[in-house]
């Protein structure tokens, strides 16, 4: 007779198996979902697992224990980019106490809420590359960091025309500024870097928009004397002027750096000033005419009428001869012999 054979069913996922919308690398300890367009956090994540990468999802928001289903007690790396995540609510991380790495980059984040990584109390390195482009956060992560003690801070691509001093906790010690919008580092600035819980800070300046103009001065001299602590200095290159563009800082002399209207001062103040100068010039003598306008307003009236008259008479002499001409009988005249 025919034997019975068994269906072949998939067992169901066993507690602390790798979750169904993701896929696990090796051993449990390392889970990736990818691109699985997840609204949460799966919730079946593996009790030993060390690192968990969620990309391409659309989380939008980061409640309370968001990662708290189960205890991670030794999740040490969280990545979650391009997971259209625009709000992190109080104690997102609650559960999480072995966590050292978290990347949130290329995340339009809009909301952070100044309790959001305190589940995390270990939390040394933060990833917000491209994260701060829909709205201005700064007020808010430098409450949210306030209690952390991060080591490592990447703020790369996000259009930053000045250094976030806010954003600088004590003891931070690599800092990732590459790819903004920066011109330079004011003077202000600079000694914000050489406050004494910031001496130990090293910075990655690479692809920003260097403008080498007479303001960039106190940066190159900075640069030269703590040239260690930019880790990319060597690479560093002027975007303008264009008599500049491309050449190495570190290979500039301060007085090759001109302001926009000649040498000293600030970029720009010279010509700014002849600009402030010619337009006095041309309210005085706009002043002075009226004033002999006014003054002369009678010998004025009275050349007008003169010029009037003589205008008049010129067109009744010219009307006069245009009729002579167009009679019939002083032509006839003129032709009788």
């Amino acid at each position: 007779g025919l034997a019975l054979l068994p269906l072949a069913v998939p067992p169901a996922a066993a507690p602390g198996a790798c979750p169904s919308a993701c896929y696990c690398l090796a051993t449990p300890e390392l889970v990736q979902c990818r691109y699985e367009r997840l609204e949460e956090p799966p919730r079946e994540l593996p009790a030993a697992v060390h690192n968990l990468s969620i990309a391409g999802s659309n989380l939008s928001i980061l409640p309370r224990a968001a990662f708290a289903a189960r205890p991670l007690r030794d999740l040490r790396l969280l990545r979650l980019r391009h997971d259209n995540i625009h709000t992190i609510e109080d104690m997102a991380l609650q559960g999480l106490p072995a966590l050292r790495t978290l990347d949130l980059s290329h995340n339009p984040l809009l909301s952070v809420a100044a309790g959001a990584f305190s589940g995390a109390p270990l939390l040394r390195t933060l990833q917000l590359n491209q994260a701060l482009l829909a709205a201005p956060l700064e007020e808010q992560l430098a409450l949210a960091l306030r209690n952390l003690s991060l080591r490592r801070l990447e703020l790369a691509g996000n259009a930053l025309r000045a250094l976030p001093a806010a954003l600088l906790p004590p003891g931070l010690e690599e800092l990732d500024l590459r790819n903004n919008s920066l011109q330079r580092l004011a003077a202000a600035e600079l000694r914000s870097l050489d406050a004494p819980e910031l001496r130990g800070l090293r910075l990655n300046l690479g692809a920003n928009p260097l403008s080498c103009d007479c303001a960039l001065r106190p940066f190159l001299a900075w640069l030269r004397s703590a040239g260690s602590r930019v880790l990319d200095a060597r690479s560093l290159r002027c975007a303008g002027p264009p008599a500049l563009r491309g050449a190495a800082l570190l290979r500039l002399r301060p007085e090759g750096l001109l302001c926009a209207g000649g040498d000293g001062g600030e970029p720009g103040q010279l010509e700014t000033a002849s600009y402030v100068f010619f337009s006095i010039v041309l309210a005085l003598i706009g002043i002075v005419f009226l004033m002999v306008l006014y003054l002369n307003r009678r010998g004025i009236k009275r050349w007008l009428h003169n010029l009037r008259e003589a205008c008049r008479d010129q067109m009744e002499g010219y009307h006069y001869r245009y009729e002579q001409d167009a009679d019939p009988r002083c032509a006839s005249a003129v032709g009788t012999p």
